[in-house]
């Protein structure tokens, strides 16, 4: 066939690497991996016989008519004796781990969400050039692999703030190891190394087939009992001055699944209650629209000022310039308060998704309500939430609240909303 942008984009991915050849000029054509990716590419015998293939580009960079332009050059360069791939290989044989991350970098502004980027640039910088940083690319070995991960997870890169003049560290900068870590910049590195692949540096990712180390982090235990035991530390809390905007924050992330971050720079004209959901321009999911039952719709109108102004934090710092900042301290001391252990603020995201499940909802659905990408659930709305998404979190907001509020609240600054009792599940 002759590849044009219809046919190109009608090609399907199959269990392995497909080569389709344009029927116009020889040589010429497109892979298509498994996972959907298709690339522009040549194929010929250089000056020794030698068969060789070489990448022109991503399908999504270059045009039909700009790959065969560039095929038709590396031709006329190829009858003058010339390898492009051999070329391309010389180069790289020099390029180190450090600079192909750099372009990673460079190459992500604009195509990679910013938060992504950030982190990604920091385990870059803490853990993979300190240990690989100076190594060639084409020199990196599956042994190599194994050797990096076994040094993050157990801490050979872990670094410890600097001591101020009273003795104390400063906060922040801190670098530790672990299996959690180890796997996610492992994950990372092999997401960089495939650009070594895609140009024929490296004929297989070093990093396929590696074993990564499980992450020991558990997922906090819930039960009711404890959301109640929570509800009865906050009133507590309360009456003995402890910060209104804190107590509010740690309510509402219990009570809608929101990451912490979603919540602390949720503005007013970001809840939309007529279609009851929060209307997010950016998630670790990319934009999207967040169903919301009326429990934390509920609990979000006792506080909410008569007149907003645009762009308004729902959760103000205390100088009332920014988002609140301190909740992991507000936490730490309910937590003590109450008798909670081993429970991070994102436990709190655990816990609606617990609550969801103990009220017999399917994976599917809390996958939708918690905001994660699943098809046929989130990707089913565009303008509006799913009903059955909606009735979802309408209880399972409802039974968290009614079990946070199972002692009677006073007037006070939560004012927890009692359930209406024809939301009560069965």
């Amino acid at each position: 066939m002759k590849l044009t942008k219809r046919e190109v984009d009608a090609l399907k991915p199959g269990a392995s690497d497909q080569v389709i050849f344009d029927e116009e000029l020889s040589g010429f054509g497109v892979r298509v991996k498994p996972s959907g990716a298709k690339s522009w590419l040549i194929q010929y015998r250089n000056k020794h016989g030698r068969s060789r293939r070489y990448t022109l580009g991503s399908t999504t960079k270059l045009t039909p008519a700009e790959a065969r332009a560039r095929a038709a050059k590396l031709f006329v360069a190829i009858a003058d004796g010339k390898d492009p791939a051999d070329e391309r290989r010389a180069a790289y044989d020099a390029v180190t781990v450090a600079q192909l991350c750099d372009q990673y970098l460079a190459a992500g502004k604009g195509r990679i969400k910013a938060s992504t980027l950030a982190m990604d640039k920091s385990r870059i910088e803490r853990h993979v050039k300190p240990l690989l940083g100076s190594r060639t690319v084409a020199s990196l070995t599956a042994a190599d692999m194994e050797k990096f991960i076994r040094d993050v997870r157990d801490g050979r890169t872990a670094i410890r703030p600097a001591k101020q003049e009273n003795g104390k560290r400063r906060r922040g900068g801190q670098t530790t190891g672990g299996a959690g870590v180890a796997s996610r910049t492992l994950g990372m590195l092999g997401t960089i190394l495939e650009r070594a692949v895609r140009d024929d540096i490296l004929s297989k990712n070093p990093v396929r087939g590696i074993a990564r180390p499980k992450d020991n982090e558990r997922k906090p235990a819930f039960s009711f009992e404890t959301v109640a035991a929570l509800g009865k530390a906050m009133r507590e809390a309360e009456a003995e001055g402890e910060n209104v905007t804190g107590m509010r924050a740690i309510a509402f992330l219990l009570l809608s699944g929101c990451r912490r971050m979603e919540a602390l720079t949720l503005r007013w004209d970001m809840v939309d209650r007529q279609n009851r959901c929060l209307r997010f321009k950016d998630t670790k999911s990319g934009a999207q629209i967040r169903p919301i039952g009326h429990g934390a719709l509920d609990h979000l109108s006792t506080f909410e000022p008569a007149n907003a102004k645009p762009g308004a934090y729902v959760f103000p710092s205390d100088s009332k310039k920014g988002h609140f900042v301190g909740l992991p301290r507000v936490w730490g001391r309910l937590c003590n308060r109450g008798g909670i252990e081993g429970v991070s603020i994102h436990g709190l995201r655990h816990w609606f998704a617990s609550a969801a499940t103990a009220m017999g909802y399917s994976e599917l659905v809390i996958a939708g309500l918690l905001g994660h990408r699943v098809k046929g659930v989130t990707a089913r709305y565009a303008t509006a939430p799913d009903s059955a998404l909606l009735a979802a979190a309408d209880r399972v907001s409802a039974e968290i609240m009614a079990r946070l509020s199972s002692e009677r609240p006073s007037d006070n600054i939560l004012q927890f909303p009692g359930r209406v009792a024809s939301e009560a599940p069965s």
